[in-house]
């Protein structure tokens, strides 16, 4: 199920699915701003009724952050949803959701932009295997609400997407890439960040050839946690319960995108991520990989190394460095795209519509 593109007026909702800072005294500047971006898009954004609670509140209560979800999804003049920001227990929230028909008649009956990162991975998740098409992009606080004078270029180029029809485009290699802020702070308003040249561009780090597939991934951390329960014990349980990764046959259709967190993993946990799914049998299964950049090149030609050494016994082909994720700026990843990666000339190609089109009154995916 493909979403309908924004147009200038619509209404979108704002979620606090994982960590609740966004309702916060320190964050109320970030606030203030990323209201202020959406009205000069022509946007019109909902905040849903617990998405300003305080952190204690939400991080007790992922029913409450579950009934945001449903009520945004349930709301037909709601047509995208922008989540606040990641967090790391958002998996919590699944039970209250896919126990829930109405709620799952709703993703149905009113597909529509779903977008964020990190933690949100099981958000993603959770709906795609309801079926809809979500990205893996931008958030509130770390995009809309950039402190600078505007959002990043690249970020806006790919948010901007949002409100196109377009049959194909090319994820492209930003010509320049930031670092993260070490302060949010008021008096950050109008600084940019550090930013630096592209110096390297998409990195091949195993394998060749030209792959077509769906795409499907997210956070390492977060989908390692739903393999093994590290974080909190139960993560795996769920997964598991409700069958929310795919299946052999549905693993094999896939372009698995990967990418890393601003806790900027030692080379040594990464690997130790990798032989999980490795274990598992998905990067074996899956078409092909490609990898985010990593925060502020941190362990930049370790994490290469872990990537080249873990898939020397393995076909599947491995593209590294493109702009997703946790650094910045970052683009857009739909899932269930039908995405072209050709790792010889290193092109990332989404080549089907994202969106659902309406002509006539016929619906055309």
């Amino acid at each position: 199920m493909k979403p309908k593109k924004l147009n200038k007026g619509d209404k979108v909702a704002i979620v606090s699915l994982s960590r609740g800072i966004l309702g916060m005294s320190f964050c109320k500047h970030q606030l203030e701003l990323a209201l202020k971006r959406l009205d000069e898009m022509d946007l019109v954004p909902v905040i849903m009724p617990n998405a300003l609670e305080n952190m204690d509140y939400l991080a007790e209560h992922p029913e409450a952050r579950a009934a945001d979800l449903k009520q945004a999804f349930m709301d037909p003049e709601i047509k995208a949803i922008l989540c606040a920001i990641g967090g790391d227990d958002t998996y919590k929230t699944i039970p209250y959701l896919i126990e829930d028909e109405e709620f799952k008649e709703a993703v149905i009956n009113n597909p529509k932009i779903f977008t964020g990162f990190s933690d949100t991975t099981n958000n993603h998740l959770l709906l795609n295997r309801l079926g809809l098409s979500t990205f893996y992009g931008p958030s509130i606080l770390n995009d809309i609400a950039e402190l600078d004078n505007e959002m990043l270029p690249y970020t806006k180029e790919y948010f901007d997407k949002f409100f196109k029809e377009e049959s194909s485009f090319e994820i492209t290699s930003s010509p320049v890439w930031y670092e993260e802020r070490t302060s949010f702070g008021e008096d950050e308003l109008g600084k940019p960040r550090p930013s630096h040249k592209e110096e390297h561009g998409y990195e091949t780090l195993n394998g060749s050839g030209v792959v077509t597939g769906k795409l499907y991934g997210g956070c390492l951390e977060s989908i390692y946690d739903d393999l093994t329960g590290s974080r909190y014990g139960d993560e795996a349980e769920v997964y598991k319960k409700y069958g929310i990764f795919p299946t052999e046959e549905e693993w094999k259709e896939k372009i698995l995108f990967l990418e890393t967190s601003e806790e900027q993993p030692t080379p040594e946990d990464l690997e130790k991520m990798l032989m999980e799914l490795k274990g598992n049998n998905i990067l074996g299964l899956v078409r092909g990989i490609i990898v985010g950049k990593p925060q502020n090149e941190a362990h930049y030609d370790e994490y290469k190394e872990v990537y080249k050494r873990v898939f020397s016994d393995l076909d599947t082909p491995v593209l590294f460095n493109l702009n997703f994720g946790h650094a910045y700026p970052r683009c857009i990843l739909p899932y269930d795209a039908e995405t072209t990666v050709d790792y010889d000339n290193k092109r990332v190609i989404i080549n089907t519509p994202i969106f659902e089109k309406e002509k006539n009154n016929v619906k055309v995916k």
